[in-house]
């Protein structure tokens, strides 16, 4: 019987081959051959059309962008600062797209998901109320996660067109000025973001800030991986570990309640391995309120430093993703609200489960939170925070 991962490397392979007709392809065997790999390339640009990033959208052109480096190959649009796909070999050698995302922008813009791929600001995650005070004054962010604010309003970084420029072919900087109070955060804030590969098949994102009035930044990407492929299935056979010995717990809306509790004996200790799908439906309230893991784990290094968060592996394909980063939290979402609503590029449907996202993060409602890492940011600072995915195959 065909699994999904298999269906879907003939599916590539067949797009491949008309682009080519050489070769026969098939899910492969032993060692990669030269010819698999013209194949492969073949694959990556055959599934994104550039036309249909090809948009203007207030005022702003929309496009598509590639980076790339050594076994490691990143699509982007600068329609919400997106990542649209993220090529790097299996254990077999094969290019394999574990980034999931849409064929184009109005796929995007249309999306009953708002940030897959996405560069998220100005403040990642949830706000409790939308509501937050700076030197005594209140401030309202429109709600759009029940009650609460989440990813900067319902018209977040993920809706705005970035500019965009390529330095070199491993670097994509994106830059876009959110105007004071967009979204009800005050002050006029410059923010800026380096994606760029290198040789060790490593993405690297760097996050930059600067604000004329005092005002809070949080600042992330959103991009939902399945390291088995786009449209592979179920990612609950992933093995997941997690540096951190405490998370935050929530309460129903998923807000914090301001305790750091610690991992052991529950099921969201990942100190060691565990697939993602081990514990997930234990009878747990934290469990309940998430629909499954949407939690914020307090990494065990001091922020401001790179440090590993998290290493992740695809039970079928072998890819390893190591996370690093100088922030002080990990968001794991285990895609408990995916609903089969969105088409992937692949033509694969956002079924339950099928994708999950580790984002680096200082704490959800950190700005009603005093004991949490503050997320205020002054006129005279810089925000600056790297975070990397690394990855490698098993074994390697």
């Amino acid at each position: 019987m065909l699994t999904k991962r298999t269906t879907l490397v003939l599916r590539y392979c067949l797009i491949a081959a008309l682009g080519v007709g050489l070769y026969s392809c098939k899910e492969s065997e032993s060692k990669t051959t030269e010819p698999q790999k013209l194949v492969e390339e073949q694959t990556e640009t055959n599934l994104l059309d550039a036309a249909a990033f090809e948009q203007t959208i207030n005022g702003k052109k929309t496009n598509l962008y590639w980076i790339e480096n050594k076994d490691i190959k990143v699509a982007f649009t600068n329609y919400g600062g997106r990542i649209v796909g993220l090529w790097v070999p299996d254990q077999e050698g094969v290019m394999t797209d574990v980034v999931v995302g849409m064929a184009g922008v109005q796929a995007f813009a249309d999306a009953s998901e708002p940030y897959f791929g996405a560069t998220i600001g100005r403040v990642g995650n949830r706000i409790a109320n939308g509501k937050f005070t700076l030197d005594g004054k209140e401030y309202q962010v429109p709600t759009n996660n029940g009650d609460n604010a989440l990813h900067g309003g319902d018209q977040g970084f993920q809706y705005k067109v970035w500019d965009a420029r390529k330095p070199n072919a491993q670097t994509l900087i994106l830059t876009y000025r959110s105007p004071d109070m967009e979204m009800g955060f005050p002050g006029n804030v410059d923010v800026k973001v380096t994606y760029s590969v290198t040789a060790d098949r490593e993405l690297k994102m760097e996050y930059e800030a600067t604000t004329d009035q005092k005002t809070v930044v949080n600042l992330t990407n959103h991009a939902f991986f399945n390291l088995n492929g786009e449209g592979s299935g179920s990612i609950l056979d992933h093995s997941l570990v997690i540096h951190a010995d405490q998370y935050t717990p929530v309460d129903s809306g998923l807000i914090p309640t301001g305790t750091l509790d610690s991992v052991a004996g529950t099921p969201f200790d990942f100190t060691q391995a565990h697939t993602i799908g081990e514990r997930i439906a234990t009878a747990n309230e934290q469990l309940t309120f998430g629909k499954g893991y949407d939690h914020n784990y307090v990494l065990k290094e001091a922020s401001g430093t790179l440090k590993p968060a998290a290493k992740i592996s695809g039970d079928q394909s072998g890819i390893v993703m190591e996370v690093f980063t100088e922030e002080p939290g990990l968001q794991f979402y285990s895609g408990n609200f995916m609903e089969s609503k969105n088409t992937f590029k692949t033509g694969a449907k956002d079924d339950f489960r099928t994708a999950f996202a580790l984002e680096t993060q200082h704490f959800p409602d950190a700005p009603n939170q005093p004991e949490f890492p503050s997320i205020v940011l002054e006129p005279n600072e810089t925000y600056a925070t790297t975070s990397v995915y690394k990855f490698s195959v098993k074994g390697s």
